[in-house]
């Protein structure tokens, strides 16, 4: 017994191989027939030759014994004993002859060119494949050998030799026992089963077993189980026989299982599992016998061939199931998208609807203003209350004096008090406020009248003001044009004037910072229309004009569409009335709020992704949350058939409108969508479970 993987030898053993191994020049003794060619190996027994059979020129391997009597005659017969009882089995190095009374005596048997696995071995490990490989060739010669009742008791790799397909050939029977046999036979330290250390030790099949986990094991990582410079430092130490055994027993029994094996790669657990089986420490946990070993290995191999059928069986249904979840996925998104398209075109209508309302309620009530305007400039009642202050000598070279737009301001200032205080002017102004509709004098529907003469000069206005007197040529509601003058000493052309009732530009109020737009009408001398005296108008804040009530989340918004400086402003919004009402006038940077010129198209349509430009100014006035998404329709504003440049933007939160149905409509699918896809795989999984379970019984 040895801690050497190779060759068991003691201390005298080797001082005698080594005087051995000085004399092999020759053989010790001549083989009649063969004729030596090469020394091969020497240990405690004696040595081994190569040499050539004379008659058929066969190389041979002669193991020749260096004594007669004591433990050398005692191998020498077992081992031939056993090799004989092995004739003819392939996985047995071959017995060829003996040499009983030859001195020394020797046995002939086969030569294995490749040498021993522990020659192999020192090249490092084997790769798993191939270590498996060998590992069930040894396990069937050890089969066979148990077959026919021989225990070999000392496997290790110096002992697996291999012939020239790689194949291994068990060798050494020098240890064996039949299996009738009680004498103990004690093997190599370290693939020696524990219970095997002990002289009064009964052999075993479960000896080999151990061993032959302790060969695989050594195969894998390139040294045996258990084996670390430290326990073969104590056994050195150690020279009494029994006290090494001892040693040795406790050793295996109270170390931990090893694990070298399970960080190879290619070890699976099941190969794991049959070493660790294999190398139990204790007899009863171990395989009985080597045949379980190799059912063991022959269960893994079926496992494996059945590998690809069963990752084939896991991956089909896997790929159906992600064909199937490609396609819900597809059908969601289908329905996602159809939901959001039909909700939105629906959400689209319902504000195109409401834009149409509004608008067309705003022009009604522009309508309105327009033929009070008319009814006033056109009524005769006016012409005659205009008549004395137009004829009045000293009234008509005030107005002249004041339209002159080179007048100097304290001048002017002098002259339009003098004028607002001319009796004939205040007779007129009690005439004009006599005659206005009585529905459209409220502050609520209208603002101011005023009537301006055809210099433009402001001559009355109701509620009086600190307007009249003031020069208004330049204003849009008196000339007619798109938009006012810049320049206030504007004046237009002789002979050119107002020709029909019309809505002016919009201008911000001085009182509340709010836009005011006036309804504007010529009054002529005469029907004919030959003498055009001056304008009648009306003013009204633009607020007024569109409404609907519909939260913070739906409702509309007045823009002026028309080219010029006000293009795209924003002239009502329900953010404007809570500011006023809380501030009491309108901050001056929401003035400046508009729309860009894309948002403004010149048909009607659809507007998805409309942004409000007020709504990082609202965020700042309004503690409550504001959409940042709308859905909007334009509708233009028309009066009498004409486009008036306005529109009526009705806007509505994409999350009030869609988001939340959308939102619980995705959710819902989401949830009904991955509970299908649970049970598929909770079926799918239980069937291939049920067939692996299935395909291990069988």
């Amino acid at each position: 017994m040895s801690t050497d993987p190779t060759q068991p030898q003691g201390g005298r053993e080797r001082r005698q191989s080594r005087q051995m191994s000085l004399k092999r020049g020759q053989p010790p003794t001549q083989v009649p027939g063969y004729e030596p060619e090469k020394f091969l190996g020497v240990g405690a027994y004696g040595e081994v030759w190569v040499a050539r059979e004379i008659n058929t020129g066969r190389r041979v391997a002669i193991k020749f014994y260096a004594h007669r009597g004591g433990l050398d005659w005692s191998l020498l017969s077992r081992e031939v004993e056993k090799l004989a009882f092995l004739f003819a089995d392939r996985y047995v190095v071959q017995l060829l002859g003996v040499g009983w009374d030859a001195e020394p005596p020797y046995y002939i048997m086969e030569y294995l060119e490749r040498g021993s696995l522990a020659e192999r071995l020192q090249q490092g490990p084997l790769p798993t494949g191939e270590a498996v490989a060998l590992f069930r060739d040894v396990a069937t010669g050890l089969v066979h050998a148990h077959g026919k009742g021989v225990l070999h008791c000392d496997l290790k790799p110096a002992n697996v030799l291999l012939d020239q397909d790689n194949k291994p050939r068990l060798a050494d029977f020098g240890q064996s026992r039949l299996s009738h046999e009680q004498s103990p036979a004690l093997g190599t330290l370290f693939y020696m089963a524990p219970e095997q250390a002990d002289l009064e030790a009964v052999p075993d099949a479960r000896w080999d077993v151990y061993a032959l986990g302790a060969l695989l094991y050594c195969m894998l990582t390139g040294g045996p189980p258990h084996r670390t410079a430290e326990a073969v430092k104590q056994f050195d130490k150690t020279p009494q026989l029994v006290r090494r055994l001892t040693r040795y027993r406790r050793l295996i029994e109270q170390s931990p299982p090893p694990t070298g094996h399970r960080q190879v790669r290619g070890v699976d657990r099941s190969l794991a599992e049959i070493v660790d089986r294999c190398l139990a420490p204790d007899p009863q946990k171990r395989f009985p016998n080597v045949q379980a070993v190799l059912d063991a290995l022959d269960d893994r191999a079926l496992r494996h061939e059945r590998r690809p059928m069963v990752i084939l069986g896991a991956a089909l249904p896997a790929l159906l199931l992600l064909v199937v979840t490609w396609f819900a996925w597809q059908g969601f998104s289908t329905a996602v998208q159809q939901s959001t398209a039909a909700l939105t075109d629906w959400a689209l209508r319902s504000n195109y609807f409401a834009a149409r309302y509004v608008a067309r309620t705003a022009a009604a009530e522009l309508e309105r203003r327009f033929e009070a305007v008319e009814q006033v400039a056109s009524s005769e009642r006016l012409r005659q209350a205009l008549e004395p202050a137009l004829s009045d000598p000293e009234l008509r070279k005030l107005l002249a004096q004041l339209g002159d737009p080179h007048l100097d301001p304290q001048e002017s200032e002098r002259l339009c008090r003098q004028f607002q205080e001319h009796p004939v002017r205040r007779t007129l102004q009690r005439e004009f406020a006599a005659m206005l509709p009585a529905d459209l004098t409220a502050s609520e529907e209208v603002a101011s009248w005023f009537f301006c003469d055809a210099g433009g000069v402001s001559t009355v206005r109701v509620p009086q003001g600190t307007t009249i007197g003031k020069g208004f040529a330049w204003r849009s509601y008196f000339h007619g044009g798109p938009a006012d003058m810049k320049d206030e000493s504007w004046r237009p052309e002789p002979g050119a004037h107002l020709s029909r009732t019309t809505l002016s530009a919009v201008f911000p109020s001085h009182a509340t910072n709010r836009w005011i737009v006036a309804v504007s009408a010529p009054v002529f001398a005469d029907p004919a229309k030959e003498e055009f005296l001056g304008v009648v108008a009306l003013t009204v804040e633009v607020g007024r004009f569109a409404e609907l009530q519909g939260g913070n989340h739906q409702f509309a918004v007045l823009v002026d569409r028309r080219q010029g400086d006000n293009e795209g402003m924003i002239l009502q919004h329900p953010v404007f009335d809570k500011l006023l009402a809380e501030l009491g006038e309108l901050p001056s940077e929401f003035k400046t709020c508009r729309l860009q010129s894309d948002d403004l198209p010149d048909v009607p349509e659809r507007m998805i992704h409309y942004a409000d430009p007020l709504a990082p100014l609202a965020v700042e006035y309004d503690s409550s949350e504001w959409p940042r998404r709308w859905l909007a329709r334009m509708e233009p504003v028309y009066v009498r058939g004409e486009d008036t440049g306005w529109a009526v933007i009705v806007q509505e939160a994409y999350d009030t409108a869609i988001g939340t149905t959308l939102d619980d409509l995705r959710q819902g699918l989401i949830r009904r969508g991955l509970a299908a896809v649970s049970l598929i795989v909770l079926l799918m999984v239980s069937l291939w479970w049920f067939a692996t379970r299935l395909s291990v019984r069988h």
